[in-house]
């Protein structure tokens, strides 16, 4: 008989075992990452994928049709001739993935994963390229900050090659794995920007040092960047950003960027002008920012908001939800009824996905509630089609505090999903004036809501298939585009240089204006 082990040592038993387990995983997929596949089974995952979006995707030919996206999966087998690596048929397959045209479909790239030792050391150094800001415009990649001064580049600088290699190889070629939702084209500059070095260094691995060409005023120059060491003060900062003080918890502080998701100000010394700017629907102490928010501008007795989701790649429809409240004249519904392609969708989504021994066990015994509150949650519309309950396609009183003021609202390409949704609602309701670029994501909907982890059998690459089509409440205007703005402002590059903001400018001189003319009638 087993002498039982008391409960301190059984406790840290059980942790050095996930421990074990955990770098056992790490080392068994990055020997994964780096095998070599046959053509034979790398055909199979083509054929694996595309049945399981054809099984899934509730709207898979909204922006193609099978026919031709039939002939693109058979085109991709017969160019597979060779053996690869995971690496290089997610190079091969994505691009076709993006060309169904769903901004949220997309492939798991297989970038190497670390181990806790080996992350311990990279957050004590500095990035060797995320210490700058970029744009990307067409084939051309831009520094935009250089918050230390590294190498003494300035702002305007454009990167032409790193070791060797010109830049805009790599813009053309990672440019063909982003998906957008239709035939959009606001979103790839944006989120090109944002993604250029994740794949980067998904390809070519994390380096400790590279060496980059550069051209100013027609200046070039080659330079050698170096990853770098925090020292202690640094080190000590990260510790203390990383505290989440009651400020940090309802502007949704994120100590990556050392910035906040959320914020608001007055423009004005009288406080007439609100402007909120938010940069993620995270819903994370959303509901407080928003009641305190509005109390203020009720307070204020401000005339004029302004709200501020420019490279708002989306979030939370609860948020969008509570957001809207904030703003309608009488009760409203946010969205359509949510579709799925059958009853049983919702149960496909791996409940038990990355879960450890004892996250398993504890699933186990909580699977039974999942599994009623999913099948409840589904019904058969009258067209005998699955639809998904939702808070947000049911009715919504405005909130006590609901500005009635006149409202601006900021958008650009790198306004997406949620951002989008809420955007095109407020269009199509007239409660608002949209300024600056057509967004990324599309006016009459998206298919995200909650995923099934797909993980092709040969190349184990993992393919997230979102199983909600959620739409707007609105008449669908079928352009198989982003919203678009009422009065059209563009950023040049130049502006973005010298942080002049074109768009949020053209809003405060109109609000100028229109008081001035008010108060020339009085």
């Amino acid at each position: 008989m087993l002498k039982k082990l008391p409960t301190l040592k059984y406790f840290i038993f059980t942790l050095m075992m996930l421990s074990f387990a955990s770098c056992t995983s790490v080392k068994k997929y990055n020997e994964q990452r780096l095998s070599i596949i046959s053509p034979e089974k790398l055909r199979q995952d083509v054929d694996f994928a595309y049945q399981k979006l054809q099984e899934m995707h509730p709207n898979l030919n909204w922006y193609i049709s099978k026919k031709e996206l039939d002939f693109k999966f058979d085109s991709l087998k017969s160019t597979i001739n060779k053996p690869l690596t995971p690496t290089q048929f997610y190079f091969k397959l994505q691009p076709v993935i993006a060309q169904i045209g769903e901004g949220h479909l997309s492939l798991k790239i297989p970038a190497k994963r670390f181990s806790k030792k080996e992350i311990k050391a990279l957050k004590n150094t500095k990035g060797l390229f995320g210490r700058f800001e970029y744009h990307v415009e067409g084939d051309h990649l831009y520094f935009i900050e250089n918050k230390d001064s590294i190498q003494n580049i300035k702002p305007g600088t454009e990167l032409l090659s790193i070791n060797d290699v010109p830049v805009s190889n790599y813009l053309k070629k990672y440019r063909a794995l982003i998906s957008s939702d239709g035939y959009n084209t606001t979103f790839y500059p944006y989120y090109l920007k944002d993604v250029f070095f994740s794949f980067f260094v998904a390809e070519k691995g994390i380096m400790d040092s590279a060496k980059i060409e550069t051209l100013y005023e027609d200046k070039k120059q080659t330079l050698v960047l170096k990853r770098e060491s925090k020292n202690k003060e640094e080190i000590e900062k990260d510790k203390l950003d990383k505290k989440r003080t009651p400020e940090k918890k309802i502007n949704d502080y994120v100590a990556s960027t050392n910035s906040y998701n959320r914020s608001f100000r007055f423009l004005d010394k009288d406080s007439t002008i609100a402007y909120m700017k938010i940069k993620s629907f995270s819903r994370s102490f959303s509901d407080k920012f928003y009641r305190e928010s509005f109390a203020k501008i009720k307070n204020a007795r401000s005339s004029y908001l302004i709200i501020d989701i420019r490279e708002n790649y989306g979030g939370s429809l609860y948020e969008i939800n509570q957001l809207y409240s904030y703003l309608a004249p009488e009760p409203f519904v946010l969205i359509k009824p949510s579709q799925l392609t059958s009853r049983v969708t919702p149960l496909k989504t791996n409940y038990f996905r990355k879960s450890n021994p004892l996250e398993y066990t504890l699933k186990s015994l909580a699977y039974p509630g999942y599994f009623f509150y999913q099948a409840l949650n589904v019904y058969k519309g009258k067209d005998g089609v699955a639809y998904y309950k939702m808070k947000e396609n049911k009715p919504t009183k405005p909130k006590e505090n609901a500005f009635n003021g006149k409202v601006y609202v900021l958008i650009n390409g790198g306004s997406f999903s949620a951002s989008s949704i809420i955007s095109s609602k407020l269009k199509f309701d007239k409660r608002v004036t949209l300024v600056g670029e057509e967004t990324g994501g599309a006016n009459d909907g998206t298919v995200a809501g909650f995923y099934s982890y797909q993980k092709l059998p040969n190349s184990k690459i993992d393919l997230p298939i979102g199983l909600l089509l959620i739409q707007p409440n609105i008449t669908f205007e079928n352009t198989k585009k982003g919203v678009t703005p009422d009065v059209e402002i563009e950023q040049s590059v130049q502006d973005i240089i010298d942080k002049k903001d074109s768009q949020l400018d053209w809003v405060k001189a109109e609000i100028n204006r229109e008081k001035e003319s008010t108060q020339t009638a009085d």
